[in-house]
């Protein structure tokens, strides 16, 4: 493990001065789930709650919030997203949903949180829109599945396979 750069040499927060960093395309992949009883995930696919399409909602609030990481985490920095796809597809099991957002742009420092800040919302609005049909949803597995760009080049969560 190396140094945490968001410490300055006196052991202060401060934010990573990223002007001296080259410019490069970079993409993130985050995935999380919520579970929820099959009939309820049957109900969001269907489009039938009286909420309605649940799961468009929940994907703008994932492109809105991976907009606003900047906003919400202390020490990130601005991103011009050039991109953001936001994926809601059925758990394995059928005991849930699984939410994946591919984040992108061109720039100077990753896109691992604001694609990871996209899938938290993006679940936190599926709980939001259902939470009186099934209170018990568990919302899990928040991870970065992998990263492309930048000064470390790709990387591929060990887990997931080719």
């Amino acid at each position: 493990m190396g140094e945490l750069s968001h410490l300055n040499a006196a052991g202060e927060v401060h934010m990573v001065d990223i002007s001296n960093r080259l410019s490069s395309f970079r993409t993130a992949t985050a995935e999380g789930f919520i579970g929820m009883a099959p009939e309820l995930v049957e109900l969001v696919i269907a489009g039938k709650t009286k909420k309605g399409d649940v799961l468009a909602v929940a994907r703008v609030a994932a492109i809105q919030a991976a907009k606003r990481t900047w906003e919400l985490i202390p020490l990130c920095h601005p991103i011009a997203l050039t991109g953001i796809e936001v994926a809601i597809n059925p758990a394995e099991d059928g005991a849930g949903l699984r939410i994946e957002v591919v984040a992108s742009c061109t720039g100077t420092t990753g896109v691992e949180m604001e694609a990871l800040t996209a899938v938290q919302v993006g679940l936190l609005t599926l709980y939001d829109m259902v939470k009186a049909l099934d209170p018990a949803m568990t919302i899990s597995g928040v991870r970065v599945l992998s990263k492309e760009g930048g000064r470390h080049g790709a990387w591929r969560h060990p887990s997931v396979n080719d």
